[in-house]
């Protein structure tokens, strides 16, 4: 959003393709009970309010089609979005690790809770464990404590030592050190559990109680829900596919971009969690440095550059505070589902060499969601490497396939 309304103040044509039905994006998501407001509100109303910018809602990327050309797909129809620089945005998903009883009814990832709270689902008088790590634990929990809900525990997987530090350092980013103080206070009463993760899930048909090792003693909690996901993994698909370099940081492969958020590729810049996650703040920053970047404003771009280094400063730090603990791999059991899509029990995959091979021989990552889960969890833990995207990026129409073809 930031990168749009740079460029549209510069007097070009944008286009805006995301997939949410409404603008907003991940943070500032809008639904029945969020409405955008503040500077949110301002910002979505800019984008609105500009001629010289197409919206296109509710529409994928499913493939790149050469220099300049992608094809997407909205409830309608698929067709091609032709570009003469393209920002990549595609922002971040969450990573689960699988244990006993993840995939019951009930149990979430910790932004998907947040996702479904604003979109309208209720969650008023329901008890609710957010488990996982990183500082997207406290943002869910105050969302559904905003909602009604009972925050049974916040789980963190690191250290209180390591919180402890990385609390104190927010005192460099005084925006970040508010918002926390806030979030505290607003859950004061709700049981912050360090060191600790979730390692079984029961419930007979739902979830009704976690099991929470810390430790060498386990604890028991009953709940009606279970919002469970272990740090962000940057999306890159789109990038990888249209040719940028991409490398490891923090254990997850990010798009490899230079000071002005270029990518490898001519035109193509990235911007936000797709270079690397960072938080709101950052992304924002990133998005306006690519956007004056490619009108050719370098000046202006430059000037941004100091605040930028703040807030990758605080990345450095949050991702060393949060770094996994390597006691999580054994969560699974051999009967525990690591690919949820194909029904593929954990055994059953890593009884295999690597990723392509368990493919092969039990369609691990081969279901609607094409490994974004598993593979990630089998990336952190069997240490396999992850293979490079195949279009489409998302399931398509048989129909959208075929009539855009003549237009390749």
């Amino acid at each position: 959003m930031n990168a749009a309304r740079v460029a549209a103040q510069a007097g070009v044509t944008v286009g805006i393709v995301d997939d949410n039905a409404l603008p907003g994006g991940q943070i500032w998501r809008q639904g029945p009970q969020y409405l955008a407001k503040g500077r949110a509100r301002i910002a979505i109303d800019a984008i609105h309010g500009a001629a010289n910018i197409t919206w296109l809602n509710g529409t994928r990327v499913l493939q790149a089609r050469g220099a300049g050309r992608l094809l997407v797909e909205d409830a309608e129809r698929g067709f091609i979005v032709g570009y003469g620089k393209l920002i990549v945005a595609t922002g971040a998903r969450e990573r689960f690790l699988p244990y006993p009883g993840w995939t019951l009814p009930g149990v979430t990832g910790a932004g998907g809770l947040q996702a479904l709270i604003k979109s309208g689902m209720p969650v008023r008088g329901e008890r609710i464990v957010i488990a996982g790590t990183g500082p997207l634990l406290w943002a869910a929990a105050v969302t559904a404590h905003e909602q009604g809900a009972q925050i049974a525990a916040i789980v963190e997987q690191s250290s209180a030592q390591a919180v402890r530090g990385f609390a104190a350092s927010l005192i460099r980013t005084p925006a970040k050190l508010v918002q926390a103080a806030r979030m505290r206070f607003d859950l004061r009463a709700t049981p912050y559990l360090c060191g600790a993760h979730v390692c079984a899930a029961q419930g007979d048909g739902k979830l009704a109680q976690v099991t929470v090792r810390q430790g060498a003693r386990q604890i028991q909690i009953d709940c009606d829900r279970l919002a469970c996901a272990y740090g962000l993994v940057p999306n890159t698909v789109l990038g990888t596919a249209l040719g940028c370099r991409s490398e490891e940081t923090q254990g997850v492969a990010a798009i490899v971009v230079d000071d002005l958020q270029a990518s490898t590729q001519p035109d193509v810049y990235a911007a936000g969690e797709a270079t690397g996650v960072g938080g709101m703040e950052l992304a924002a920053l990133e998005g306006q440095i690519a956007a004056h970047a490619a009108l050719g404003n370098v000046t202006q771009a430059r000037a941004l550059f100091g605040e930028r280094e703040r807030y990758r400063r605080f990345a450095v730090r949050m991702h060393a505070a949060f770094a996994l603990d390597p006691q999580l791999r054994g969560l699974a059991t051999p009967d525990t589902v690591l690919c949820r899509c194909e029904d593929v029990r954990f055994a059953d995959a890593a009884q295999h060499r690597n990723w392509r091979d368990a493919k092969l021989h039990t369609r691990c990552g081969m279901g609607p969601c094409q490994g974004k889960i598993c593979g990630e969890a089998a990336a952190f833990c069997l240490g396999w490497s992850r293979n490079g995207p195949r279009a489409p990026f998302s399931p398509a129409r048989i129909g959208t396939l075929m009539e855009t073809q003549t237009q390749a």
